[in-house]
């Protein structure tokens, strides 16, 4: 009787060795080719994201948030643009407050500290 169950158990065993299985093929790839900046100024002039700044790199515009340094790294709001060299002005109730031509590499975060 126990010959006979260890012999089912190698035969079982012996079967599921002998089995090939196939898994999916992890594919990796690079990184994104996108860089992000992030708008850090004083609380009592932009409001922490209140009064949002408006923001042209090289001909696109958006609006965006402005945070205060401390919280920059955990709650700052990220925009993510082209890599290579970008012009980006930043203007705030119709003055500008930031202009500079800026190289930026794949997956950096530029963080721009605002007057």
């Amino acid at each position: 009787m126990k010959a006979r169950v260890l012999f089912l158990l190698i035969a079982v065993a012996s079967l599921l060795v002998g089995c090939k299985t196939k898994y999916p093929v992890a594919m990796q790839s690079g990184k994104e080719d996108i860089a992000y900046i992030l708008f850090v100024g004083p609380l009592k002039t932009y409001g922490n994201g209140s009064r949002p700044v408006q923001v042209d790199v090289d001909g696109k515009k958006f609006d965006a948030k402005v945070v205060k340094p401390k919280t920059a790294n955990r709650k700052g709001t990220q925009y993510g643009v082209a890599t290579g060299r970008r012009n980006i002005t930043v203007t705030f109730n119709g003055q500008t407050v930031y202009q500079k031509q800026l190289f930026l590499s794949s997956q950096e975060t530029k963080i721009i500290n605002l007057p």
